[in-house]
C-alpha cells in the first residue's frame, strides 16, 4: 500500500483553522437533527459546557474529545487535532514578535547521537 505523502508547512497559514465547536455546531448537529440540549444529554455534559464549545469560547479537552469521538463515531484524535491546530495557530499569531527574538540553538556536531 502506498504511503500518503506528508507536507510540512514552513509558515503559519494566513487563515485560522476552524474551531472544533464550529464543526459540531454547523455540520454535525444539523446532520443529526439534534438540538444542543439533546446533544448535551447524549454526551453527558451540561448544556452550558456544550454551548461554550459550540461558540468557540471553550476548548475541546481530551475528555470531551473522547465523548465526541464516541458520539460521532470518528474517535477522539480528530477532535484533539482540530483543537490543537486551532490553539497553535492562535498562539503563533499572538507570540510572533516575541518568538522572532528567540535564537535557535543547535547541538554541536560532536554532541549529536550517531
Amino acid at each position: 500500500m502506498a504511503r500518503a505523502k506528508e507536507y510540512v508547512l514552513t509558515e503559519t497559514p494566513k487563515v485560522a483553522p476552524t474551531h472544533p465547536g464550529e464543526v459540531l455546531r454547523d455540520d454535525v448537529l444539523p446532520s443529526l437533527e439534534m438540538s444542543v440540549a439533546e446533544a448535551a444529554q447524549a454526551l453527558n455534559v451540561s448544556r452550558q459546557t456544550l454551548h461554550r464549545i459550540l461558540a468557540g469560547t471553550m476548548a475541546v479537552s481530551p475528555e470531551m474529545a473522547v465523548r465526541l469521538g464516541k458520539f460521532c463515531g470518528n474517535g477522539p484524535e480528530l477532535w484533539l487535532r482540530m483543537q490543537a491546530a486551532y490553539d497553535l495557530w492562535h498562539a503563533e499569531k499572538r507570540l510572533r514578535a516575541e518568538v522572532r527574538r528567540i535564537s535557535t540553538r543547535k547541538v554541536p556536531a560532536h554532541r549529536r547521537a550517531a
